[in-house]
């Protein structure tokens, strides 16, 4: 059975505030992906998720706020982290700070830990879900673990059923990768996923050259960084330039034409903004052709290249 699709008008969203309120599971359209979204102040809810998602209990949830004043409450932010919430709130960055003590998000949100992930969307039906519910809301994106992000209300329906009471159709995402993540536990700021808002543009406003840690860990401190991620059931075979007329191919740019099995570019013109919009439905598409292999050809690792290479070389490690 899947979940019921209602369209993201103001009767909708006011039930579905209702809803988080009562303890259930809502799906809601952010400007990265679908988010699966639970008051995070709730512990039972919570749990809801990691259940719906078969998501692993050791990986910390994104909570969404409004902005700053609702932040403040949770996490604790350095003049650093203020500094990047004005340059990037509402919008796709996500700060890992430590949590205050005043903070009443369940423990279960950040797995144990001593910090605490944020966000602020700037995305119209999650900021009105948001005052509806007067929560905070954990959602990590609404998918089963591991598999493909969803960017469309009907992925989201296919991937959890009706384990979310009520999926709110704000159509197709518009930037369809997630969010950058960065640690300011410590004094400097730490890239732990590579997302929507490009390093150089963190670099700009930092004035100063983005740590970086290699991300790649079975124990996260922030989501997204887990080895195995964003993948589809296919394989994924990176940076290729050849393939068989059995494989899908996953294309950027000019590519020479080639027998394959069907082919989606993500931007025949090389436009990394439409690249990572297109990601992951084209991923889920590929997918279904009944490919055995994707094959995807290389695409450039400077600005969002970065988040998108980051995401393949996710979908294309080995599965345990």
């Amino acid at each position: 059975m899947q979940g019921r699709i209602a369209p993201a008008n103001a009767e909708w969203i006011a039930e579905a505030g209702q809803m988080v309120r009562s303890g259930a599971l809502v799906a809601f359209p952010t400007e990265t992906v679908y988010g699966l979204g639970a008051d995070a102040t709730n512990g039972e809810a919570v749990a809801r998720v990691f259940e719906a998602k078969n998501r692993p209990t050791f990986n910390p949830l994104i909570v969404h706020v409004l902005g700053l004043e609702q932040a403040i409450i949770i996490g604790t932010f350095s003049p650093v982290a203020r500094r990047l919430t004005d340059a990037f709130w509402p919008g796709p960055l996500t700060l890992v700070v430590p949590r205050t003590a005043k903070s009443d998000v369940s423990d279960l949100v950040s797995a144990g830990l001593p910090t605490v992930a944020l966000r602020s969307p700037d995305h119209p039906v999650a900021r009105a879900l948001l005052l509806e519910a007067q929560r905070p809301l954990a959602a990590p994106s609404a998918n089963r673990s591991g598999h493909v992000s969803a960017t469309r209300a009907e992925h989201v329906a296919a991937d959890l059923g009706d384990k979310a009471a009520l999926i709110l159709d704000g159509g197709p995402t518009t930037l369809g990768l997630e969010s950058t993540v960065l640690s300011l536990v410590d004094e400097a700021p730490v890239l732990l996923r590579p997302g929507a808002v490009t390093v150089e543009a963190i670099e700009e406003v930092l004035g100063h050259r983005l740590a970086r840690e290699d991300g790649s860990t079975d124990r996260p401190m922030s989501p997204g960084q887990l080895r195995s991620h964003y993948a589809p059931r296919a394989g994924l075979r990176l940076d290729a330039y050849e393939w068989g007329p059995d494989e899908a191919v996953l294309a950027f740019g000019g590519i020479a034409e080639k027998p394959a099995r069907t082919v989606i570019n993500l931007s025949p013109s090389g436009d990394l903004v439409e690249a990572a919009a297109n990601l992951f439905a084209a991923l889920r598409t590929l997918d279904a052709s009944g490919a055995s292999t994707i094959a995807a050809t290389p695409i450039p690792r400077h600005g969002l290249g970065e988040a998108i290479n980051d995401r393949l070389k996710r979908a294309a490690a080995p599965r345990e």
